[in-house]
């Protein structure tokens, strides 16, 4: 029978067609190793999407703070009607919680979330290679750190990538994916894919101190702390006149808070090392970490905050 005009272009579009293969279309088991706020935030993020996940932590005592903080974080969101007690319940159904390692042996996708340390981050690596099969892929969730060397200690380089989600994670709809000297097509692929099914726009980048977001953004917090040093003008004075200025969300000062300044500090420290003088730490963000003012975690930082990490005016 002949085919019409419309079936043959219709032929003709879909010829080369190639279906996505099973193995890319969903990782079905996560671990995220690391349930601080970046970790608790990532955990958040893919159970929020429909996936299982297992949170590791290193003992029970902070296990059971990342869980307390979790549901915190949750309930803070039905109170501004982000969110029903049902979804809260759902998210929660689909953690796992535990402090041992062992327990992400069978997982396709292993996220680790630790902090910017990296005989910490090797230690891991290692481990992990040792009892996960060789299809498992390790992510590092670094913003400053080598992939390269840190997959070094792996015997599995291909599989090694960055994914640099930005704090809060289940809010910010970006992820740099981040490639290593070795990390194959089919990783960065794979690893894509899952980033998308979890709601994140890709931006891929190639290993460099910093990637994009980091490198970029550490000198304005670093001259915002400068300029407040100075006696130029107040904290809240600088993060107004950058958010109405310059159509921020959030000004500087309470950007760092949120980031947490020791991260921030650990981030400019390494990028001073790195890349220079320009990202040398301001002194007074080395004195508010000397202090324990880090920020929203703590509930100080360059402003005061609640329990729920909103500013105290």
């Amino acid at each position: 029978m002949k085919q019409n005009s419309g079936e043959l272009l219709k032929s003709e579009i879909f010829s080369d067609f190639k279906p996505i293969s099973e193995d890319l279309q969903r990782i079905k088991n996560v671990a995220v190793i690391g349930v601080g706020v970046m970790g608790r935030g990532i955990v958040q993020a893919i159970a929020q999407a429909g996936f299982d996940v297992i949170a590791v932590e290193k003992n029970e005592e902070s296990l059971n703070i990342s869980k307390e903080k979790l549901e915190e974080a949750l309930d803070y969101e039905i109170q501004r009607w982000a969110m029903t007690k049902s979804e809260k319940k759902s998210i929660l159904n689909r953690i796992e919680w535990t402090t041992n390692i062992e327990d992400v042996k069978e997982c396709e996708l292993v996220i680790e979330a630790v902090d910017e340390d990296f005989e910490l981050k090797k230690l891991i690596f290692k481990k992990l290679d040792e009892i996960c099969p060789p299809h498992t892929i390790f992510v590092s969730n670094t913003s400053t750190l080598s992939l390269t060397k840190i997959s070094e200690v792996t015997k599995r380089p291909d599989k090694i990538i960055g994914m640099h989600f930005l704090n809060p994670v289940p809010k910010v709809p970006l992820v740099e994916l981040v490639r290593a000297l070795k990390t194959s097509d089919e990783t960065f692929k794979k690893v894509k894919a899952f980033a998308e099914q979890i709601g994140k726009t890709v931006v891929e980048v190639y290993e460099y101190p910093g990637f994009v977001t980091t490198r970029v953004i550490v000198p304005m917090l670093n001259e915002a702390m400068h300029v407040l040093m100075e006696g130029i003008a107040t904290a809240e004075g600088i993060d107004t006149a950058m958010k109405l200025g310059y159509n921020f969300q959030m000004g500087p000062l309470e950007m760092a808070d949120t980031m947490g300044l020791d991260e921030v500090l650990t981030w400019m420290e390494t990028l001073y090392r790195e890349l220079g003088e320009k990202y040398r730490p301001c002194p007074l963000l080395r004195k508010l970490v000397r202090e324990g003012k880090l920020g929203k975690k703590t509930g100080e930082g360059f402003f005061k905050y609640d329990e729920y990490g909103r500013k105290i005016t």
